[in-house]
């Protein structure tokens, strides 16, 4: 801390020479002066690292001279001292963004704290936080190795997000590459224990997760039967667990959070399915089965989720809900603009749900588009792009309203996305699907280590485009590419964002109950 310098106006700086002391002798190049007019002058003809200033001056008062100060120089961290204990003063001084608040009579150590909590704040909290990780690290690597029920994954998951972002904010490279190796061996583990459960879960006894099929019915109508709130539903396409972290604060300045609950999206982890699960409350099987005229397999022609809405309206008949529900899928600014400009005509719904596309966009443009691959080349940085994006969508113009309609939220996802890195090699013939992620159709050839293969579609509620058609799913953070023209397919593809296969960030989403502030 040496050469910091600090400058201390107060009328009374003369009574505070014991604190001066105390400061210079932790190396503190400590700057006074007793009126805000010649402190101003002070202040623009040096440079210092800190002020503290005092709220009751003669002639020009704290408040003012901070004004003045922070239009000089605005980031210069300023620390408020006041006799006063009046609300209003509290008030102004942190509506001018001040860095601290004391109230005298303050101890040197009161002063100290203040000086490492605004001046020392990266260090500490980066020692504090390599340390924590450090413990955590060996406890997450032995926790790992018994992990065993998918309570116990969603817990692993979230305690690996929780730590990704701790690291990211101190910007240490060498802990954030051991936590990403943590997470591909954490991805290796899911996915074997994907191969092994998850045919199961659709055992109507077994013990299994909620799924995409069951989300609606599991949780979105129990707050519907509560008739308290009307619900405004949220599906943002593509929405991993750490982007949901990332805009957390922002909702939170609209809405409480009440309920939080992770559910698993069903396999494949692609808007054809998990989506069209979701709103039909079926199997994407039952769905080809019982509405024919709404499914198409991958290798059909036509789009796969036009039909959500109706989906959506034979559910809730399904169900006996007999309410007052709208549906709408915005797909672009415009289209977002103009449900903010006509959302008070919604007041008198039960059930308003909103399909929201721009992440999924988003992740399609890191493919094709070489700026946003500049923009979003790591999760950090599509993390930074999906907070960017939200807080000047028309999304977070409809929540705001929402709440003042005193609407619920309820926020979900339908899966997320992972970054590929690695190829893997598979060939198919002209029927195959296209996802990278996934594969399905007859006569696959592949690499058995890096898929887990459904040969029997109907167990897991998938329909078969043929008779000896199978399904098989990307794990860890591979992509299928064809034989055919590799190296040109490899290079295209690695290190964007995909779906459709088996890692956490794919399966393993939010789902959100917000109760308006």
């Amino acid at each position: 801390m040496n050469n910091i310098k600090i400058l201390w106006v107060d009328d009374e700086i003369d009574l505070l020479k014991p604190h001066i002391l105390f400061l210079e002798s932790k190396n503190y190049n400590v700057t006074t002066c007793n009126n805000g007019r010649d402190a101003i002058d002070i202040f623009e003809n040096d440079n210092f690292d800190i002020v503290f200033l005092d709220e009751n001056m003669p002639g020009m008062s704290g408040l003012e001279t901070l004004s003045e100060m922070k239009e000089l120089k605005s980031s210069i961290p300023m620390i408020m001292i006041t006799k006063s204990e009046e609300e209003y003063i509290m008030e102004e001084a942190i509506g001018s963004k001040i860095a601290d608040y004391l109230i005298k009579p303050v101890n040197p150590n009161q002063i100290l704290l203040s000086l490492k909590k605004n001046l020392d704040h990266s260090r500490l909290i980066t020692e504090k936080t390599t340390l924590d990780y450090q413990k955590e690290f060996r406890k997450i690597a032995m926790d790992m190795a018994m992990v065993n029920s998918f309570e116990d994954w969603t817990d692993l998951y979230k305690r690996l997000l929780f730590w990704e972002l701790e690291l990211e904010n101190i910007e240490d490279q060498g802990l954030i590459s051991i936590l990403e190796s943590q997470k591909t061996e954490a991805n290796m583990q899911f996915g074997k224990f994907i191969e092994k459960n998850y045919e199961n879960w659709f055992d109507e006894k077994a013990d299994k997760p909620v799924l995409s099929h069951k989300l609606f019915r599991e949780y979105v109508v129990p707050e519907l039967v509560k008739k308290d709130n009307p619900v405004l539903f949220v599906v943002i396409d593509n929405l991993r667990y750490d982007q949901w972290k990332a805009f957390e604060s922002v909702i939170n300045n609209h809405y409480k959070l009440e309920k939080e609950y992770a559910y698993y999206a069903m396999l494949p982890t692609a808007t054809q399915y998990a989506r069209n699960a979701i709103f039909s409350g079926l199997t994407p099987l039952e769905m080809e089965k019982q509405f024919p005229q709404y499914w198409k397999n991958d290798v059909e022609d036509g789009g796969k989720n036009l039909y959500e809405g109706e989906f959506l309206e034979a559910q809730l008949k399904r169900l006996g809900l007999n309410i007052k529900s709208d549906y709408f899928k915005i797909t672009n600014f415009k289209d977002g603009k103009k449900l903010v400009e006509n959302f008070k005509g919604l007041k008198n719904n039960d059930l308003t749900t909103i399909v929201y596309n721009f992440v999924d966009m988003l992740s399609h443009a890191k493919t094709e588009m070489d700026v946003v691959k500049e923009l979003a080349s790591n999760d950090k940085a599509y993390r930074s792009l999906t907070l960017s994006w939200f807080k000047n969508s028309p999304l977070l113009e409809m929540i705001q309203l929402a709440q003042q309609m005193g609407f619920k939220l309820i926020l979900t996802t339908d899966h997320g996305t992972i970054n590929v890195k690695n190829p893997s090699k598979v060939i198919g013939d002209k029927n195959t699907s296209l996802n990278l992620r996934y594969k399905t159709g007859r006569s696959l050839t592949y690499e058995d280590k890096d898929v887990f293969v459904i040969k029997d579609p109907k167990k897991v509620g998938l329909p078969a485009i043929n008779m000896s058609s199978s399904f098989i799913f990307a794990k860890n953070d591979l992509f299928l590419a064809y034989v055919n023209n590799y190296n040109h397919y490899v290079s295209y593809y690695r290190n964007t964002y995909q779906h459709g296969g088996i890692s956490l960030e794919e399966m393993i989403v939010p789902f959100l109950v917000f109760n308006p502030k």
